[in-house]
Formats: structure tokens, C-alpha cells, sequence
């Protein structure tokens, strides 16, 4: 099986990669596919360019062979749609099963997404579940849930997709936001995402004042 994180990475972080990191152990995945958006739906337009945001993941994942870094949206015109991206995936490599690594906060408002419902036709979607979190129990995402859920991470090497696992994750409270207001401010970024990153941010002068006037 593959798992799928998509997302700005503007810029990565150890929240991303811990956090994928686990989920890669736990369920025995053979890599990790790390896909940067072109035009998140749900966010702003990334403030990196798409080379700046590449290199970025490179420099993080450059010791970890299970990362792989894919551009294929990149390659689409339009909002990156994250369905595009599974069929696209799911064209390339018919028979494996596909994982999509989702947070907590985007699996709450999953039904705001570009045709959700057939997500679960291209992949089986694990939840990144932390401490506290509420889910409806009334509602069209409800109904998602009792649908598709599974308690057995096992059963998800059985098919190739189709299924809904919640896994519990370290959480650590690391945002994209706070590390580029924090740079902007002309804080220290350290700890909070790989060093060999946090060189190609200053290499390049991202998310400085100046960059920002």
C-alpha cells in the first residue's frame, strides 16, 4: 500500500512528517507520496513558488527513501482537486492499495471537497485522529462514516480501496501559518521543521519581511 499526503508544505514541517512517519510504520505503507498543490481549494495561494516548495521537500525527505515528492499537480491547470490527483494515481497503479492520509480538521468539513463521495471509488482515506476530536453523528458526513469505517487497520491490505480507518497520531501543534509569521517576524524557526529545510529558507530569502514587501 501507498499513502498520499497532499497539501501546501509552504513550508513543511515535522507536524507533516512525524505524522506521516507513524501512520508509514503502523500500517506497514511502502512509501509515502508527498503531493504539493498548484491551487489549494481550501487554502490560499501558497506563498513559495512551486520550485521553492519542491525544494523544500526535497531537502526533508532526503534521508527518509520511503518520502517520495510528487508534482503531478504541478501538471494540471485548475484547482488541485484531490480527486484528479487519485484518478491519476489510480490510472498509473490499478491493483495498489491507495491511502489517503487526512487531518482531522479537513476530514470535519470533508463534504465541502470536490466531489467527495467518490474519494472512496480510487483509495481507502485514514484519518489522522487526535485527542478530543468530535465526529457528527448525525448528517451526511455520519452516514460517510457508518458507510465506509473500518476498526481493523488490517482490513485495508485486503482491498484496494473503499475504506474509512481513524488512527490515532502524536499531535504535534506545528503550523505552516505560525512558522511564516514567525519568520516574518524575524523569529527562529529551529525544531520546528527539518534544519536542511530551514537552509533552503534561508538560501532563498522565504517568508522574510523583505520577501513580504
Amino acid at each position: 500500500m501507498i499513502g498520499i499526503l497532499g497539501g501546501s508544505f509552504d513550508p513543511v514541517h515535522y507536524g507533516h512528517l512525524r505524522t506521516a512517519l507513524e501512520v508509514q510504520q503502523f500500517l506497514g505503507l511502502d512509501e509515502i507520496r508527498l503531493i504539493p498543490s498548484l491551487l489549494p481549494p481550501h487554502r490560499p495561494t501558497p506563498q513559495a513558488s512551486p520550485q521553492q516548495r519542491v525544494a523544500m521537500l526535497n531537502a526533508a525527505v532526503e534521508n527518509y527513501p520511503v518520502f517520495k515528492v510528487d508534482t503531478r499537480e504541478f501538471d494540471r491547470e485548475g484547482p488541485s482537486y484531490t480527486l484528479d490527483t487519485l484518478i491519476s494515481l489510480r490510472e498509473e497503479m490499478p491493483a495498489v492499495g491507495l491511502c489517503l492520509l487526512v487531518g482531522m480538521d479537513a476530514f470535519q468539513v470533508l463534504a465541502s471537497w470536490h466531489r467527495w463521495r467518490e474519494l472512496m471509488d480510487y483509495c481507502h482515506m485514514v484519518v489522522l485522529d487526535r485527542p478530543g476530536a468530535q465526529l457528527p453523528t448525525q448528517g451526511e458526513l455520519a452516514d460517510f462514516i457508518r458507510l465506509h469505517r473500518v476498526m481493523d487497520a488490517d482490513k485495508l491490505g485486503k482491498q484496494s480501496s473503499g475504506l474509512l480507518y481513524f488512527h490515532p497520531v502524536s499531535q504535534l501543534q506545528i503550523s505552516s501559518t505560525a512558522i511564516r509569521k514567525l519568520l516574518a517576524s524575524g523569529g527562529d524557526a529551529g525544531f520546528l521543521l527539518p534544519e536542511r529545510v530551514l537552509d533552503v529558507v534561508r538560501s532563498k530569502g522565504l517568508y522574510s519581511v523583505a520577501e513580504n514587501q
